[in-house]
C-alpha cells in the first residue's frame, strides 16, 4: 500500500482543515490508515492553521518530520514559508497565492514575502511548485468558487495525492457531508482538476 505525507498550511477561515478532513475521510474509505493532526491559531480569521496527514502503513507518530512531506498544500503566501522545511526533495507544493497582510505589514513596519521568494525557497528544497492566482478562480452562478475545493482539485491534478484518493472519492464526501452548495463545490473541484491537468500536459 502506498504512503503519502501531506502538510497543509494557511490561515483561519480559509477552509484548510476542510481540505484535511476530505483527504482523511477519502483515504480512510479507500482502506488506508490515516493520522490527522490539525493545529489552529488563536484567531478564527487570520490565525495560523496547519494540519498534518500521514497516510499509509503505521508510522512512528502523527508529526511529519522535517523534509518528510510528499505534498504541501498552502493557501496563503507567507504561511507557505512555514511549510517549506517540511517538504522532501522531489516533493510537490501547491500554493493558492492569497495574501493576508498582518498589521505590521500594512503599517510598513515589516516586509511581506514575495512569490519569487517563496518560489526560490521551494526550489532550494528540491520541490516542484504550482501557484494558483486568486484572481483566476472561475465563477459559479456569478460568484467565485470555493478556493479550498478548487485548490484540492488542482492538487489532485498536480501531485501524487491522486494515487491515494480520486475525484470520485471527494464527490462522495461532498454529497454526504453538505446539504447546501453541493453543485458549487463539485464545480470547483472539477474546475481545479481541469485547469491544472491541462497545465501539467503542456
Amino acid at each position: 500500500m502506498k504512503r503519502c505525507d501531506v502538510y497543509l498550511v494557511g490561515i483561519g477561515g480559509q477552509g484548510v482543515l476542510t481540505i484535511g478532513e476530505i483527504i482523511m475521510a477519502s483515504a480512510f474509505r479507500n482502506g488506508y490508515q490515516v493520522s490527522f493532526y490539525p493545529t489552529k491559531g488563536m484567531a478564527q480569521r487570520g490565525g495560523f492553521v496547519k494540519a498534518q496527514l500521514r497516510i499509509g502503513p503505521e508510522t512512528s507518530g502523527p508529526a511529519i518530520p522535517m523534509k518528510g512531506a510528499d505534498v504541501v498544500i498552502a493557501t496563503e503566501v507567507s504561511e507557505t514559508l512555514r511549510a517549506v522545511d517540511f517538504v522532501k526533495p522531489g516533493g510537490e507544493v501547491v500554493l493558492f497565492a492569497y495574501v493576508w497582510a498582518p498589521t505590521a505589514v500594512m503599517l510598513g513596519k515589516a516586509p511581506y514575502p514575495t512569490l519569487d521568494c517563496v518560489a526560490e525557497q521551494v526550489k532550494a528544497a528540491g520541490a516542484e511548485l504550482t501557484v494558483i492566482a486568486p484572481d483566476t478562480l472561475p465563477s459559479f452562478e456569478g460568484a467565485p468558487v470555493p478556493d479550498n475545493i478548487y485548490t484540492l482539485g488542482a492538487a489532485l491534478a498536480r501531485t501524487r495525492l491522486k494515487d491515494i484518493i480520486t475525484p470520485s472519492d471527494v464527490e462522495t464526501f461532498v454529497r454526504n457531508r453538505w446539504k447546501r452548495g453541493i453543485e458549487r463545490n463539485l464545480f470547483a473541484l472539477q474546475a481545479g482538476l481541469n485547469d491544472y491537468a491541462e497545465l501539467q500536459a503542456r
